[in-house]
């Protein structure tokens, strides 16, 4: 004779599963460039630093650094990295104070971002990828979620080979290749392009010939300060992928075989098809909980 485990107890394991998932997250950073990078991460105020702050990350490598509801920070990538034994040394680009630990120290622009705020209980999570300190490196950040799809972001167009001449940064000895593409805040530190000083609102800072380059190469990431309305994004995720030098073609593999929806992009590098929009996925409500817990009790 077949003995049945009580409703009860599959109602504690799916709770438990549910607040698990709820709230934990867990970023996944992975290079598929052709070379070491050095990811960086910093913490915004008020919330601790990531474990890992600074590390070497080699080509067709991948890292998960685990973090807390609430966490608000920036991921980046560095480039063309030298340090000794200590730690100490300097990155082409990317670099933070000239060590592999970052330990609190932003990415000298420009950097490609990667900027999240995790919710907390039921709150959503709030991304995006910036650009608006410059360019050094192609990545996707991509939500995994428990109870359905959110929104992939990024740009797979490398922008430094069509980068204006006089936005380029080139390599350090012989001058020769563009390793990454400054703003133009940065370049010309005009208040027309840093949104600042009269400019430091929506209706006066508008869309410059510079940064509408960037934005029609990567039109899901921020291209200037007031930039909102395309490139933010919300999702309740448990895992953020975030991929440097994506190759985007076609159908792509999960690990276990099953084949996602269509990522396609444009002659830009646009991503013009992901998975379903995060504006019709929620977070699976405590009232229903609390109604299935009524029921069995």
């Amino acid at each position: 004779m077949k003995i049945l485990a009580p409703p009860q107890f599959f109602l504690v394991i799916f709770i438990f599963l549910f607040f698990s998932c709820a709230c934990s997250c867990t970023f996944t950073i992975t290079n598929n460039c052709p070379y070491t990078i050095w990811p960086g991460t910093l913490a915004g105020a008020g919330t601790p630093q990531l474990p890992m702050t600074g590390f070497q990350l080699d080509s067709g490598r991948s890292v998960s650094i685990p973090t807390v509801p609430g966490w608000s920070g920036r991921i980046w990538g560095r480039t063309g990295c030298t340090f000794d034994q200590t730690g100490l040394g300097v990155c082409q680009t990317g670099d933070c104070g000239g060590k592999l630990e970052c330990s609190g120290i932003g990415a000298t622009p420009p950097a490609s971002l990667f900027e999240i705020t995790l919710g907390k209980g039921e709150d959503k999570d709030f991304y995006d990828v910036s650009i608006v300190d410059g360019y050094n490196l192609p990545l996707i950040a991509t939500p995994q979620t428990a109870f359905g799809g959110c929104n992939a972001t990024g740009c797979v167009y490398d922008l430094n080979l069509g980068c204006p001449k006089e936005l380029q940064v080139v390599q350090r000895l012989d001058e020769t290749g563009v390793v990454a593409c400054r703003s133009a805040c940065e370049a010309f530190g005009l208040d027309q392009y840093c949104c600042s000083g009269e400019f430091a609102n929506p209706t006066t800072c508008r869309p410059s010939v510079y940064s509408t380059i960037f934005k029609r190469a990567c039109p899901r990431a921020y291209s200037y300060a007031f930039d909102d309305g395309t490139s933010t994004f919300t999702c309740k995720a448990t895992e953020y992928n975030i991929t440097f030098c994506p190759t985007v073609s076609g159908l792509r593999r999960s690990e276990d075989g099953v084949t996602s929806q269509p990522i396609r992009e444009n002659s830009y590098g646009e991503v013009v098809a992901v998975v379903p929009s995060s504006s019709n996925t929620l977070a699976f409500p405590t009232s229903i909980i609390l109604l299935l817990i009524l029921t069995f009790f």
